[in-house]
C-alpha cells in the first residue's frame, strides 16, 4: 500500500484547558474537516466557560523550538495565528513567518475574550498591525478587534463595515473578513474585502449564549480549507456554514455553567449516529 500525506494545517496560539476555543478548538476544526492538525502553543490560560483567571507565557526561545521542531518536518500548508499575548511574541512569530514563507496565513487578531476578558497586552496591537498583518493572506477581525486596529469606534452599520474592511487592507494583508457577529439584527453578517471588491455574507443569527470559541473555530475552518487547496473565497464560505452549524448543534448541548463552547463535532456525531 502506497501511503498518502494528508493536507496539513498549523496553528500557533495559546490553550484553552476547557476545550472550548485556542489551540484546542482549532485542532477539533481540523480534525473534523479532514486535515491534520499541528500546534504551536504560545500561552496556557486557565479559563473556563465563564472567563480567563491567568495566563502563563510561554517563552519565545520555546515558541521557537517547536515551531522549528514542525516545520522541519511536516509539509505544512497552511497556519493560522490566534493568540500571541504580548510584543515580544508578536514580533517572534513575525520573525518566523517571515523567514519561512508558509503557503498560506490566517491571522485572528485575538485580543478579548467571549467572556470580555483581555488576552493581548494593548501595546501589542500596535505590533500585530505592523509587523504580522502585511505577512497574511487574509485576517479575521471581529467588530471590535477591528475598532481597536483602526482605532475607531466599533462599525454599527454595514456601510461601516465596508469601510472599515477596506481600510484594513490597506495594512498590506491580501484580505479582510470582517466578522459581525458582535452586532445585532436577524442576520449575522461578515464582510469579505479583497483587491477585487467587497463581498457580503450573511447566516441567520442564531440565538445563543454558547459562543464560546467561535472566532477560533471560523479561523481555523478557513484554514483547513487553504490547506486543502480550496480558493479563498471557497474556503470563507463554507468555513462559515460550518461554524453556523456548530454553533446550532452547540445550542443544543450545554458544557459548563457559562458561556459555553459551539459542538465542533456535530457532524462526527451525525455520522456516526449519535443524537
Amino acid at each position: 500500500m502506497t501511503a498518502t500525506t494528508p493536507p496539513i494545517a498549523l496553528t500557533i496560539a495559546g490553550s484553552d484547558p476547557s476545550g472550548g476555543a485556542g489551540i484546542q478548538a482549532d485542532l477539533k476544526t481540523f480534525t473534523v474537516l479532514g486535515v491534520y492538525g499541528a500546534s504551536v502553543i504560545t500561552a496556557l490560560t486557565a479559563q473556563n466557560t465563564f472567563g480567563v483567571t491567568g495566563v502563563l507565557k510561554v517563552p519565545a526561545d520555546f515558541v521557537i523550538a517547536q515551531f522549528v521542531a514542525v516545520t522541519s518536518d511536516l509539509p505544512v500548508a497552511a497556519v493560522k495565528t490566534g493568540m500571541l499575548a504580548d510584543v515580544e511574541m508578536v514580533d517572534c512569530v513575525s520573525r518566523l513567518l517571515r523567514q519561512w514563507g508558509p503557503p498560506h496565513l490566517v491571522v485572528d487578531p485575538v485580543m478579548v475574550a467571549t467572556s470580555g476578558d483581555r488576552l493581548i497586552d494593548r501595546d501589542a496591537v500596535q505590533a500585530v498591525r505592523d509587523t504580522l498583518i502585511p505577512l497574511a493572506d487574509l485576517i479575521t477581525p471581529n467588530l471590535p478587534e477591528a475598532a481597536a486596529l483602526l482605532e475607531r469606534e466599533i462599525a454599527e452599520s454595514e456601510e461601516q463595515m465596508r469601510a472599515q474592511a477596506e481600510a484594513l487592507l490597506q495594512f498590506g494583508c491580501r484580505a479582510v473578513l470582517l466578522k459581525g457577529g458582535h452586532g445585532s439584527g436577524a442576520e449575522a453578517v461578515d464582510i469579505l474585502a479583497t483587491a477585487g471588491g467587497i463581498t457580503r455574507l450573511s447566516q441567520r443569527r442564531i440565538e445563543t449564549s454558547n459562543t464560546h470559541g467561535t472566532g477560533c473555530t471560523l479561523a481555523a475552518a478557513i484554514t483547513a480549507g487553504l490547506a486543502d487547496g480550496k480558493p479563498l473565497e471557497e474556503a470563507v464560505a463554507r468555513a462559515k456554514d460550518f461554524v453556523w452549524m456548530a454553533l446550532m448543534a452547540g445550542a443544543a448541548q450545554q458544557v459548563g455553567s457559562g458561556n459555553g463552547p459551539v459542538n465542533h463535532m456535530f457532524s462526527v456525531h451525525k455520522s456516526a449516529g449519535i443524537a
